[in-house]
């Protein structure tokens, strides 16, 4: 069965959601809707609230991220999520792993046919 080039981007999009989510707030402190609206701005990378909200349960549960609650100015409180020093060191796994992955990439996708 061959997969359509909308599943692989699925799948891959999958696969760099956390490091996304993290990077986003490794800048600040925000709430989940936020996220899915930052998120949904990067095309690719746009993910919907099923999507998001688990992955933001999971990481908190992993430790990787704090919450706390502040009052909206429209509508009920809002809980935000910020980085805890795990998800910063987290963070800071992933962005390497996402260097090496990304570059030897690039090399396998320049190689020609003779260096194959």
């Amino acid at each position: 069965m061959v997969e359509s080039t909308s599943d692989w981007t699925s799948q891959l999009r999958r696969g760099v959601l956390e490091l996304c989510i993290l990077q986003v707030l490794a800048r600040e402190a925000s709430y989940g809707y936020e996220i899915v609206t930052t998120l949904g701005s990067l095309g690719p990378l746009a993910a919907g609230e099923n999507t998001v909200y688990p992955l933001l349960r999971r990481l908190k549960a992993d430790g990787m991220l704090e919450t706390y609650t502040e009052e909206s100015p429209s509508g009920p409180p809002r809980q935000y999520y910020r980085l805890s020093l795990a998800g910063r060191k987290r963070l800071g796994t992933l962005q390497k792993e996402w260097e090496a992955m990304t570059e030897a990439v690039d090399r396998c996708m320049s190689l020609t046919k003779e260096e194959r």
